[in-house]
């Protein structure tokens, strides 16, 4: 196993349930078609023990309070994968009312670059999510560096990234917050940030797929984010050029 796994987290902001509404069972459906062999029958206890679920399909029926995803993994400390969605009390934008949230994360070196993009389809179209992301931990701790307070005031974001407004100074739920390096955006979504243009996006048209749903999977760079690189961080830059709306800018 490499010396320095790359660790991906992949998001899914969604508008809130209606109670049980059935996105949590279609999510970890479409997770398992995603990645092979995975078999997301575990969960875990509160002393970290992993406990079978002899009817996963039933026990998260169950345990989804308000529409929510409990805890699963897989049985493999070497592949782990996990997954879990709450009801968040934030808007995703000003005055707006909660969302529905889906967090996973796997290591990039079991699962190629296309089952990512086919792991963040699964997981955001399930969720019905307006927009998510999917990026490598170390990049995505600094994006979010570009949003996040600090004691002197402002976010101070590295590397030149622009400086990101937080939810409540965004307007509209459709305009995601920020950028990573698997991008989902509904068909919403990409509406409000004017995407695909023919002609300012044929770059990224060559790394993009269209989902069932008519939404847009975009892809920044080939290789997995790391903005200790310089293509990859004029990449991230160039993104944050074309769709200005990100970030509520």
């Amino acid at each position: 196993m490499p010396s320095n796994p790359i660790e991906l987290a992949v998001i899914a902001y969604a508008p809130g349930s209606q109670g049980n509404d059935g996105r949590a069972l279609t999510i970890v459906h479409g997770l398992e078609r995603a990645l092979p062999g995975l078999h997301l029958k575990w969960t875990s206890s509160e002393k970290e023990e992993l406990i079978p679920l002899s009817n996963r399909d039933a026990w998260v029926v169950a345990n989804g309070l308000n529409g929510s995803l409990p805890f699963l993994c897989n049985e493999d400390d070497n592949n782990l994968v996990t997954i879990s969605g709450w009801e968040n009390l934030n808007g995703l934008a000003s005055e707006g009312p909660p969302h529905f949230e889906v967090h996973a994360d796997f290591r990039m070196e079991t699962f190629s670059p296309i089952e990512a993009v086919n792991a963040l389809e699964a997981i955001a179209v399930g969720a019905r999510a307006l927009w998510g992301h999917a990026t490598p931990f170390k990049a995505a701790v600094e994006i979010a560096e570009q949003t996040a307070p600090t004691l002197a005031g402002p976010p101070s974001p590295p590397k030149g990234l622009p400086a990101l407004n937080c939810s409540l100074d965004i307007s509209s739920p459709e305009i995601p917050h920020r950028l990573g390096w698997l991008n989902y955006w509904s068909a919403e979504s990409a509406r409000a940030l004017g995407f695909p243009d023919p002609k300012r996006d044929e770059g990224l048209l060559s790394r993009a797929r269209r989902t069932e749903t008519n939404g847009w999977v975009v892809r920044l760079t080939d290789a997995p984010l790391d903005l200790d690189k310089p293509a990859h961080l004029d990449a991230l830059l160039r993104a944050y050029d074309r769709f200005p709306k990100i970030g509520g800018r």
